[in-house]
């Protein structure tokens, strides 16, 4: 028998379908989704939660006309499935296919391109005044989770909307998590607003009847929705939403195809700013996402029986060592406390918030007020640890530069997954932080070469009195056990891990291993190669350097990093303030946005493989 899923290649395919096709697609989407990304890895729980609101969106709008913006686009592959992607849909993350994420340039239904929480109002805001403005007929909608909503810039835009669009459909997707569980004074509001049991047997009674009817004459319909406004405020203090200028219809049950899209149908007519508040279940119809929503937000490749994963265990992860050494370090020291924005598990805080909850914070997902309120922390004594992936530490930026190291407070930033991150692609990968940090004063920035050489940054940060960042990239380390007596780093002093006077490889952290793969090829050569493993980016071991500049013929540097005001680009100036005058060749990645792909792939491609770089130096020497 056909797949209902086998006749869908555009939004207008779902036009011709009954209800009971459209159930049956719900169900055949979900399984095509588990079994692509049981193989390609990617973001399964919130995709696998939004399948029947896709449906009825699609169903009822017509995109790429109407434009459809999905906030972070975690759950955006049903939606990639529908729009003309699903033959495509198997080289999901995987080197040259499509993204995991929304991309303008990857189709025109893509209406604005996201990785990070919080932007979609403020898209669909500006998209639909300048619709307004042309007079134009389309829809613009907006989906965001209710993790997101709760974001600064999200909640900057609810405060816009009211005096700036005329039509704006936004539809708040509530699952009750965004990756770590929601906190916060609007999720809980949000959580009264589903939990209300009289509301809901009242609007479930008055709602069946209306809404089965989708031919209800407009005036009728129209009466309805000011009776359940009335009733409406009788059971729930305050709709937060419609303080903002926005007509709240909701809760909605979001896997009912027919009751979303009777309420698609009512905010498609509606003339003024309206928002749909949808209740999801996320990881909805594979029971180890439903019972573990935050361990199947984002999966490695997988067995779909079992849910097990593929690969093999080994060394822990960097941000599971992190989080082990901080929770020591916190035994000793009770002026540790520890930040997270919405990321507790990813960023390996789980055993911290066990172990101290009451020196635990999760702000969600607002990376700024985390650093401000690390900046307050610090003001009075204490020893704030924020832990971040290094892209979400962009939007850090002006605090850490003004509240933080303005003042010279001793907050120390940990900034996960530093460097290219693979499969996630250019909204993940974390290139760009030396480049802009690193011209900010007082501020230190480390990258260990191993675990032990991090639980040592992490106890010396504790006892420093200025701002550190200590980076460190995806994925597992060498192996190298914690150590039981932590040493305090000498600030701005390099470690010697190779002596050679023809050329100084200077290697960040992560690319030592790479280094040694090129001094070797180099010794091949002749050519003797010392490798320093610098430890600090930021200060620099000026001293060293200059007692190498004497000898040295040439200077390399290797980063995971953006080459461009990146580690590199420091080294070459300290060195021409030495008075160096030979050349400076740096390593890492350009100042461009990398695609996704594999990570040993992107490097080959990049050119940043022992072959390449060896090449590139003897070269360079022959000259």
């Amino acid at each position: 028998m056909s797949k209902v899923l086998d006749t869908v290649n555009s939004p207008a395919d779902l036009k011709a379908l009954s209800l009971e096709q459209l159930a049956t697609l719900a169900d055949e989407l979900r399984a095509f989704i588990i079994d692509t990304v049981s193989k390609t890895g990617g973001h399964l729980a919130a995709n696998l939660g939004v399948v029947e609101l896709t449906i009825a969106l699609l169903r009822q709008f017509d995109p790429p006309a109407d434009k459809i913006v999905w906030d972070v686009s975690h759950q955006c592959y049903a939606y990639k499935i529908l729009t003309d992607r699903r033959k495509l849909f198997h080289t999901l993350r995987q080197d040259g296919g499509i993204s995991g994420f929304l991309r303008r340039d990857e189709s025109p239904y893509d209406a604005f391109g996201a990785g990070h929480s919080g932007t979609a109002l403020s898209a669909a805001l500006g998209m639909a005044v300048a619709r307004d403005r042309r007079n134009g007929p389309e829809h613009i909608l907006t989906v965001i989770g209710d993790g997101a909503i709760g974001c600064g810039v999200a909640l900057e835009a609810l405060n816009n909307i009211e005096t700036t669009a005329n039509r704006l459909i936004v539809i708040l997707n509530d699952n009750e998590m965004s990756i770590s569980e929601n906190v916060g004074s609007v999720s809980r509001h949000l959580g009264k607003l589903l939990a209300n049991p009289r509301y809901n047997r009242w609007k479930g009674s008055i709602e069946g009847a209306v809404t089965r009817h989708l031919r209800i004459k407009d005036r009728i319909r129209h009466v309805y929705w000011r009776i359940e406004e009335a009733v409406k405020s009788l059971f729930l203090k305050s709709a937060i939403f419609e303080e903002f200028g926005l007509r709240y219809i909701g809760p909605i049950d979001g896997h009912d195809i027919p009751t979303l899209l009777s309420a698609l149908e009512i905010a498609k007519r509606w003339d003024k700013p309206i928002l749909l508040h949808v209740a999801t279940q996320k990881g909805k119809g594979y029971t180890p996402a439903e019972d573990a929503p935050e361990t199947w937000h984002g999966t490695s490749r997988f067995d779909p029986q079992s849910g097990e994963p593929l690969a093999k265990s080994g060394a822990p992860g960097w941000s599971a060592v992190f989080g082990h050494a901080l929770a020591r370090l916190a035994r000793e020291d009770e002026r540790i406390v520890a930040i997270t924005a919405a990321m507790s598990a990813g960023t390996g805080l789980t055993e911290f918030a066990a172990e101290f909850p009451d020196r635990f914070f999760d702000v969600g997902i607002s990376e700024e007020h985390a650093v401000v309120f690390a900046a307050g922390l610090a003001a009075e004594g204490m020893r704030p640890v924020v832990p971040l992936y290094s892209t979400f530490a962009q939007r850090t930026v002006d605090y850490v530069i003004h509240d933080i190291c303005l003042q010279n407070l001793p907050v120390i930033l940990c900034l996960d997954r530093a460097g290219v991150v693979g499969e996630d692609g250019p909204t993940h990968h974390g290139v760009f932080d030396i480049a802009l940090f690193h011209a900010v004063p007082n501020l230190a920035i480390l990258q260990p070469k191993d675990e032990a050489e991090l639980a040592h940054m992490l106890y010396s940060a504790t006892r420093w009195t200025r701002p550190v960042v200590i980076r460190y990239p995806r994925g597992r380390g060498p192996g190298t056990p914690l150590p039981e007596i932590h040493t305090e780093l000498t600030c701005g002093e390099a470690e010697i891990l190779a002596p050679g006077d023809d050329v100084q490889i200077w290697a960040l952290g992560d690319m030592i291993p790479l280094a040694r793969e090129v001094a070797a090829a180099l010794a091949k050569k002749k050519v003797r190669a010392g490798l320093v493993n610098p430890r600090f980016v930021r200060p620099l071991d000026s001293d060293r350097l200059a007692q190498q500049s004497r000898a040295a013929k040439l200077f390399a540097t290797l980063e995971n990093g953006v080459v461009q005001g990146g580690f590199g680009a420091a080294l070459e100036d300290a060195l021409r303030n030495a008075r160096f005058p030979g050349p400076v060749l740096k390593f890492g990645w350009p100042a461009e946005f990398i695609p996704h792909g594999r990570p040993e792939s992107l490097m080959k491609q990049f050119h940043l493989t022992a072959p390449d770089i060896a090449k590139a130096i003897l070269q360079q020497l022959k000259r």
